[in-house]
């Protein structure tokens, strides 16, 4: 990474941490990074076109797989998820959900495992393991205590300290002994600070649990450019607009924002781009990705 780094000047390094357009990031032949391309979402792979002529298999909601209580089986139709993602080209998926089921009528509950941190934790490590296997990445999301569809954006979540390990956390941490490649940063706040810049993403996530992942915005969670360039959120999405860009440079150059900094974010999403074959001249879909048969158990 080092000598991959140093071959980057400042601008092209930044360029780096905002994506290319909706679903995709940026590419930089210099170094041999090809775009890397993400997708929506746990019951399925949307994929980049939003067209009926460009289906999408559709599994069953993540609830009614933790209804199950059954590892083996999330972790399957986790692979099956991976090669939907290589038919489509698609590199990482925006999956799993995490957060917990606070109230029936929340609206993407469906999308969510269960109330339960543990069984969501253990499930969410399944699904981790089997999409990873083959050489999709996992994003787990939304970090962290975005439980609330009212006022989903901009909701303060204040939460005491116990809460937030034993209920909230526990999912993440749980999922990090499956090694997941990438980590959703939430819209709202925690505790007054919203996610994207919250301490809770260097202090916690990547120091104390020692996790070497990428944390990407929520699309369009990204909000400041000095906020978010000093904490662990390393890349805001979509792009090409956002709060970095430019801005981020001149921080650099005023000393608001350490080069250093955007080394560590850059140098984690060429640790990704290496993961899902996409440093190095890889095509897309280049990593292996297996059917998985209909009949297993």
């Amino acid at each position: 990474m080092e000598e991959l780094l140093s071959a980057l000047s400042l601008e092209q390094k930044v360029r780096l941490l905002t994506g290319a357009d909706f679903w995709s990031l940026h590419a930089e032949p210099a170094i041999g990074l090809r775009a890397i391309v993400t997708s929506d979402g746990p019951a399925g792979v949307r994929g980049r076109l939003w067209d009926e002529r460009d289906p999408s298999a559709n599994v069953p909601s993540p609830t009614a797989l933790a209804a199950t209580w059954d590892e083996r089986r999330v972790e399957r139709v986790a692979r099956l998820l991976a090669y939907e993602a290589r038919r489509k080209g698609v590199d990482v998926l925006l999956a799993p959900t995490v957060n917990l089921h606070r109230s029936p009528l929340g609206g993407r509950v469906f999308e969510c495992f269960s109330e339960d941190p543990y069984l969501t934790g253990m499930l969410g490590a399944a699904f981790v393991r089997g999409l990873q296997a083959e050489g999709v990445a996992a994003t787990v999301k939304h970090f962290v205590a975005n439980d609330s569809e009212t006022e989903r954006f901009t909701l303060d979540a204040r939460v005491g300290s116990r809460a937030l390990r034993e209920l909230y956390l526990l999912p993440f941490e749980l999922i990090m002994a499956a090694g997941p490649w990438a980590v959703m940063a939430a819209y709202n706040g925690v505790n007054g600070v919203t996610m994207t810049e919250s301490p809770l993403l260097n202090a916690v996530l990547k120091d104390e649990w020692g996790w070497d992942g990428v944390v990407v915005s929520d699309w369009m969670a990204a909000r400041g450019t000095v906020g978010a360039g000093n904490a662990g959120l390393d890349l805001a999405m979509p792009g090409p607009s956002g709060p970095w860009g430019d801005a981020l440079v001149a921080a650099v150059r005023d000393g608001s924002v350490s080069e250093a900094a955007v080394d560590d974010k850059v140098a984690r999403i060429l640790r990704l781009a290496a993961r899902v074959g996409a440093l190095g001249g890889a095509a897309a879909g280049a990593a292996p990705a297996t059917a998985a048969s209909p009949t297993a158990t």
